[in-house]
């Protein structure tokens, strides 16, 4: 028997869940569509398979009517999609005052733009070795400029992969001013040391730092 077999597509209303003579069968349903998988064996893959239902359904969640299975198909590609940079940085867990900082900045909805950009990322643990008082003083809505200073000072327009970043001597950002940057043993930008690289988003991509970089 098939891991997953598709028996039939038919029209429905609703996405359901059904026991058909003791077989799990999933009906994964759009107003026009359904797919309905047979219960997989469980000694072949069966993670593999959940990962591919989850899929067909988020696609068809998608659809929203549509019924042909080249849409399909299209919609499961954007279930896959990478996350943009702002969701890519939160799911991280590792940049939680970055996030806050962008919030607080108003700057979220620009870094989730088409871009691409390329961000250099604060982890936490950089934003808390700036002296005691400087981040809640930089997120008070008085000082909300300097704040977006500091922040665009973060981010380059383009897609810089770290292939790029290191035949580069400086990098104009969106602050209007530049980073230096230097490559030997690890890559430096001004006074912080690149941490980890080429994290790629839909939208760009990001290089994780360990110092807040002050222009």
């Amino acid at each position: 028997m098939d891991v997953l077999n598709v028996l039939s597509c038919c029209l429905v209303t609703n996405v359901t869940y059904h026991w058909v003579n003791d077989l799990n069968v999933f009906a994964l349903a759009s107003e026009e569509w359904f797919f309905i998988a047979r219960q997989f064996n469980r000694n072949d893959g069966r993670l593999r398979q959940m990962k591919r239902i989850a899929t067909l359904l988020c696609a068809v969640a998608l659809l929203s009517g549509t019924s042909t299975l080249v849409q399909a198909e299209d919609a499961a590609k954007k279930c896959n999609a990478k996350a943009d940079i702002v969701d890519t940085a939160v799911e991280a867990g590792q940049f939680k005052t970055l996030a806050a900082a962008l919030t607080e900045a108003g700057l979220v909805e620009a870094l989730k733009g088409d871009g691409p950009f390329t961000v250099f990322a604060p982890t936490d643990e950089a934003f808390a070795k700036l002296p005691d008082g400087t981040v809640e003083n930089l997120l008070k809505p008085e000082n909300r400029d300097q704040l977006v200073a500091i922040l665009k000072y973060h981010v380059v327009a383009g897609k810089v992969t770290a292939a790029k970043v290191v035949k580069l001597h400086e990098a104009k950002t969106l602050n209007g001013e530049s980073v230096k940057i230097s490559a030997g043993d690890s890559v430096m930008i001004n006074n912080a040391k690149v941490v980890k690289a080429d994290i790629m988003t839909s939208n760009g991509v990001i290089h994780v730092i360990d110092t807040v970089l002050l222009p």
